[in-house]
C-alpha cells in the first residue's frame, strides 16, 4: 500500500539543560544548556512514523522546513518546558496540488497546522480526490471537512470547534482524550496505563498507527486502538519521538 502525507513541517529543537538558580537582576530562571536533539517535526514528524511503522510513504510539505524553528528549552530532570521560541512561523508559503495524483494512493494523511500552507478548499478537494483522507487540523472545522474519511483533533480543539459541527463531520470525527484514551461516536477508547514523559508528537503518532490500521482493515474501531497503542509508546519517551 502506498500512503501520502501532506502538510506543513518545521524542525523541532530541544534544548536540555539545567537550572538552580535566578537571575539576580529580575525573578527569571537562569537557563544552562547542555546538549540539544533537532528533528524535522509536524507533517514530517508523521511521515517519519508512518515509515517506521513500515509504511511506503511520500511527503509533500514546505521545502523550507529546517528553516522554521521550534525552540523548546527543557530542564533534563523534571523534563519541565521553561520557554518556546518560534523562528519564521509565518514562512510557511502556499502549498500547490497541482500534478499529484492522488489515484496513486491507498490513502492520504492531512497534517494542518493552519499555518496557511493549505486552504479549506485545497483540503476539500483533497477528499474529494483521495481514496481515504485523514485530515489532523488546527482550523475550526466546517463544510469544507464534508469530504474527508476521518478527521482527528484533540480535546481542546473539540471544545472550540464543537458549536459549529455538522452531522456529516461529527460523523467521522475522532477526538483523543490524552491519558483517557480517545472518542468515537460517543465510544470512548481507552489507553493502557503508562508513565507519561511527554506527550509532544503524540498525535502525530496515533493518527499514522491509525491511518496505516484504517487502510489495511476497513475497520475504525481496530484503528483507533492501534492509534492509542503506538500513542503510548511514544508518550514515555522525551521530546518528539516516532514508535
Amino acid at each position: 500500500m502506498k500512503f501520502l502525507v501532506i502538510g506543513e513541517s518545521c524542525l523541532d529543537v530541544f534544548v536540555y539543560g539545567s537550572v538552580v538558580r535566578l537571575a539576580p537582576e529580575s525573578p527569571v530562571p537562569v537557563f544552562n544548556s547542555v546538549s540539544s536533539v533537532e528533528n524535522l517535526g509536524m507533517a514530517s514528524n508523521v511521515a517519519a512514523n508512518m515509515r517506521a511503522l513500515d509504511c511506503d510513504t511520500i511527503l509533500y510539505t514546505n521545502a523550507n522546513a529546517k528553516e522554521i524553528k521550534k525552540i523548546r528549552y527543557v530542564e533534563t530532570k523534571s523534563n519541565h518546558m521553561f520557554l518556546r521560541v518560534d523562528e519564521n512561523d509565518d514562512c510557511y508559503g502556499r502549498a500547490n496540488l497541482r500534478g499529484i495524483d492522488f489515484s496513486k494512493y491507498d490513502c492520504v494523511v492531512i497534517s494542518d497546522y493552519d499555518k496557511g500552507w493549505l486552504s479549506t478548499n485545497q483540503i476539500n478537494f483533497i477528499g474529494r480526490k483521495a481514496k481515504v483522507s485523514i485530515l489532523d487540523t488546527k482550523k475550526i472545522l466546517g463544510k469544507w471537512a464534508y469530504s474527508i474519511s476521518f478527521i482527528k483533533i484533540n480535546e481542546t480543539e473539540y471544545a472550540r470547534t464543537k458549536a459549529v459541527l455538522s452531522e456529516d463531520i461529527i460523523e467521522n470525527l475522532i477526538v483523543t482524550l490524552g491519558p483517557r484514551g480517545a472518542m468515537h461516536k460517543e465510544v470512548t477508547y481507552p489507553v493502557p496505563n503508562v508513565s507519561r514523559v511527554d506527550s509532544a508528537g503524540a498525535g502525530d503518532s496515533f493518527v499514522s498507527a491509525f491511518a496505516k490500521a484504517y487502510t489495511e482493515s476497513g475497520s475504525a474501531h481496530h484503528a483507533i486502538e492501534k492509534g492509542n497503542e503506538v500513542a503510548s509508546i511514544v508518550v514515555q519517551k522525551k521530546g518528539v519521538s516516532t514508535i
